[in-house]
């Protein structure tokens, strides 16, 4: 089938497992359910054979530390998979975890819990952020996101608030509005 177009997702906990199932569904994608878990529970390798099954793309791919320090397993697949050369990344959603924590990775655009752009960035609640001092982009905090910092062509990087929550804006009876945003930017950049 060639190279496989993803779009790789820095959360991985069942509420996001329900609402990127839904997602593919309504795109006309993939989902790698199995890729769900706290955290990752496939490595980088049986990842990338999963998506190479799927039946069609864009294949939605979750990645998730499960709030480790440093890097976790959800980090180390993820890396593995967007530098695998099979694998087209038409962008990530890096999802913001309960606090400002050390580990951040820079994005393209941060949605707040409304759909709106959101300057410096949101939290997990999809609040957006204040300025730390000397920052000019958006960032995202989080536990699975730093990685996002070393890997080089992501053509987009959307960060929002944790997937189906915050605080009901996104939840899946909703049709999970901030998450589809998010995913139709990336979308509209690769057609």
């Amino acid at each position: 089938m060639g190279t496989r177009k993803v779009i790789l997702v820095t959360d991985g906990d069942r509420i996001a497992c329900q609402v990127l199932e839904q997602m593919a569904r309504r795109i006309g994608g993939r989902c790698i359910s199995t890729s769900a878990g706290n955290p990752t529970p496939l490595t980088g390798a049986k990842i990338v054979k999963r998506i190479k099954q799927a039946k069609h793309d864009p294949v939605l791919v979750m990645f998730d530390d499960c709030g480790a320090r440093g890097v976790g397993q959800g980090e180390l697949s993820l890396k593995y998979v967007a530098r695998h050369p099979e694998i087209e990344i038409l962008g990530v959603i890096a999802v913001a975890s309960h606090s400002r924590m050390t580990r951040w990775a820079r994005v393209d655009v941060a949605m707040d819990r409304w759909g709106r752009k959101a300057r410096f960035g949101v939290d997990k609640n999809g609040f957006p952020l204040r300025a730390k001092a000397g920052q000019k982009e958006p960032r995202i905090y989080g536990d699975t996101v730093g990685v996002l910092n070393e890997i080089e062509e992501i053509p987009l990087i959307v960060g929002i608030g944790d997937i189906g929550k915050m605080d009901q804006h996104d939840h899946i009876e909703m049709g999970s509005p901030v998450t589809m945003k998010a995913i139709r930017l990336i979308l509209a950049k690769w057609k």
